[in-house]
């Protein structure tokens, strides 16, 4: 798994900006992100799937910890033109695969705080970490506009310019507090004292500007092409993830090794942006999250609501197949509950307030674990019971600050793709081979068909003896040997309770979709990542048994297992996946029908009428000359257009008009229904 670095003064905790989402047919010439040191793109049209130049997602990087509140929020409305470039297509190295590229992004960031304080002398530095596309740091200081960020740029450019040396020195704790109080600067008198090692380092810019820090930087500041330097927003940050402290600027800045890059990340940027769920969801009319009531609360509308029914009616039909019983189980529970698993000990902070019922504690539930585990304690089993596989799909409530909700990928109330499977410790690594079978047979329906799996073992400190560790950590390795699957080993980072497989699967512009690095089935994450995970620490709490072959009591291997996360988050990474531009089967209306003048129209609704009762979502739309009404098909993505004019009308046939095949031409209405059927029980276009 790769690690995240932030080396920076020690007591920095580094946390990502949203990556703001983008473009078309500029992806034929670069790729971002990459599988691990390399980047590669994925073809943007699937034939099996039957979606056109569409798609991806986008993975929040910021750490729980932080809370960030962008201020330039607001989406464009226009999407760009498409554009065709046939250019080469540009490699982007990353921070763990170039240390070139980490150097100049940890140097930029200390240039850019040096550049604020010239500008701004009352600025107070605080953090500056690099990160995944770039760098950032926090000041307290008066709000920042546009403006300001180009004069900050143009004295950065100054300082790059002037080739100052970046040089190393080591202080004593006593010298380092001297230093900053005599500058005044607070923060990092806050940061010296959570600082533990000797001696305390420091980074000189020449002689006008230093920083606790440990490092790494370039040799000199002329080691950076400031033509691949870009700041690209500010955005409200507390200090320390608190909204207690004080709101601080935060600036995001990109940095690459050379100017072609840039320009590659800012095509990149811009292909994200166009595919922004939160715009798609409002210009599609798919979603909304209302004011009145509450952040964070999703609401479904009509288009959104088929495409949910459509997923689930899938993830059920699977998993009926795969022998799995479906449950449904209530949102609020005793308090008690969650203390026994453990929920109000260790994860209060992300649960809602408790409500007192005719003196009793009740809680909205944050995980679906414990009510399975009930529904296993119902009664008593025995060894030839087992397998016993249950899933659910399970609205959850988990309370999240304000500021890091983030359309339909953070979210205070969410429906978790939730399954448990109780079974025989020699029953491991069958049932682990057939999760992965299922995860790849319900990942390839929506066009995902690439992944990198990481394998994670036993963490110095855990649950259960040694010899159950290994065995399940064996059966989950033998599993994906069996799949064929190319994993890589995360030494010690298995859970608490048990050893576990997270996937990360690669989206259409080639980001990796891995929601959190990781995972906590206890914690408030929990359904937000493609995860198999052996638990042996919810059984021994519920004291759950089962009687083996000797009538003896035993405790069963309990698997945690969710494919899609939530409903809500991974509908938003559908949208991006796909643009907005879902493949027939998927989309929530599938023909519409458009007559050239009214005179038509009672025609269009039989016909209408006769698709809905062959399956097919179909609607009339009228009250606009033809072209316009062609315009608003295509503005709205819908996959056929069926015209009604006089002649159509005569010999009782439609004119089709297909988004992703062309101009198939006229057909009877029984013909257009066939082929329509055809095309979405095969999953390709029309």
């Amino acid at each position: 798994m790769a690690s995240s670095h932030s080396l920076f003064a020690a007591s920095a905790f580094v946390s990502g900006p949203l990556l703001n989402k983008s473009l078309h047919s500029n992806l034929n010439r670069f790729v971002w992100p990459p599988p691990k040191f390399e980047l590669r793109a994925l073809a943007l049209y699937n034939t099996r799937n039957g979606f056109s130049t569409s798609s991806s997602a986008v993975a929040t990087g910021s750490s729980s910890e932080t809370l960030v509140s962008d201020q330039n929020e607001t989406l464009e409305q226009k999407t760009p033109p498409e554009k065709t470039d046939t250019s080469e297509k540009i490699v982007l190295p990353t921070n763990e695969s170039s240390e070139k590229l980490l150097r100049i992004r940890h140097t930029c960031a200390h240039v850019m705080a040096m550049a604020v304080q010239k500008l701004f002398p009352d600025a107070k530095v605080t953090i500056g970490p690099w990160i995944e596309s770039g760098f950032y740091y926090d000041f307290d200081m008066e709000p920042l506009t546009d403006r300001d960020l180009k004069k900050i740029k143009k004295e950065m450019d100054r300082i790059i310019g002037r080739d100052l040396p970046l040089v190393r020195e080591e202080v004593s704790r006593d010298e380092a507090q001297r230093r900053i109080t005599a500058l005044n600067e607070p923060y990092k008198l806050e940061i010296l004292e959570n600082i533990k090692e000797e001696p305390i380092t420091i980074y000189h810019i020449g002689e006008e500007w230093w920083d606790l820090c440990a490092g790494p930087h370039v040799e000199t500041t002329g080691k950076i092409n400031r033509r691949a330097v870009e700041l690209e927003s500010v955005a409200g940050a507390y200090w320390r993830g608190d909204e207690k402290k004080p709101m601080l600027q935060r600036i995001y800045g990109t940095a690459w090794e050379s100017e072609e890059q840039l320009k590659a990340y800012l095509h990149f940027k811009e292909e994200a942006k166009r595919r922004d769920h939160r715009r798609l969801g409002q210009d599609l009319d798919l979603f909304s999250i209302q004011n009145e009531a509450g952040g964070g609360l999703v609401f479904w509308h009509p288009k959104g609501a088929i495409i949910r029914n459509v997923i689930e009616d899938l993830w059920r039909k699977i998993h009926i197949e795969r022998a799995y019983d479906l449950l449904y189980t209530p949102h609020v529970a005793k308090a008690d509950l969650w203390r026994i698993s453990g929920h109000l000990d260790f994860y209060r902070e992300n649960m809602y307030d408790q409500m007192n019922i005719e003196e009793e504690f009740y809680q909205l539930r944050p995980m679906n674990c414990p009510y399975h585990i009930l529904i296993y304690k119902r009664k008593l089993h025995s060894y030839q019971d087992f397998p016993i596989r249950v899933a659910e799909l399970g609205t959850v409530y988990r309370y999240e600050l304000s500021g890091s909700l983030h359309g339909l990928f953070r979210v205070r109330g969410f429906t978790q793709d939730d399954a448990h499977i109780f079974c025989l410790s020699d029953q491991i690594k069958d049932e682990i081979r057939g999760v992965l079978d299922l995860t790849e047979e319900i990942l390839l329906q929506f066009g995902f068909s690439k992944y990198e799996v990481n394998l994670s073992t036993r963490p110095e400190k855990y649950v259960g003896n040694d010899d159950i560790w290994e065995k399940a950590t064996y059966a989950l390795k033998d599993a994906l040997d069996d799949k064929g699957w190319s994993y890589q080993i995360d030494e010690g980072g298995g859970a608490f309770y048990g050893p576990k497989i997270d996937l990360k699967i690669e989206d259409a512009l080639g980001r990796k979709w891995q929601y959190i690095n990781f995972i906590n089935l206890l914690s408030s994450r929990a359904a937000e990542l493609f995860i198999i995970l052996v638990d042996f620490n919810l059984p021994q709490r519920f004291d759950i048994t089962y009687v083996d072959s000797n009538s003896e009591k035993k405790r069963p291997i309990m698997i945690h297992r969710a494919v899609l996360g939530s409903l809500e988050r991974f509908f938003g990474v559908l949208i991006e996946h796909y643009a907005g531009d879902f493949p027939l089967w998927l989309s929530p209306i599938q023909a519409r029908v458009l007559p050239v003048t009214d005179s038509q129209l009672e025609y269009c609704n039989e016909v209408a009428n006769k698709l809905r009762s062959n399956g097919i979502r179909a609607e009339v739309c009228h009250g606009e000359r033809l072209p316009k009404l062609i315009r608003n098909a295509e503005t709205q993505k819908i996959p056929l257009m069926a015209v009604v004019g006089a002649k159509e009308l005569e010999t009782h046939t439609v004119t089709v008009r297909s988004r992703f095949g062309g101009d198939p031409g006229t057909m009877t209405v029984d013909d257009f229904i066939s082929r329509t059927k055809s095309a979405i029980e095969s999953r390709t276009s029309f």
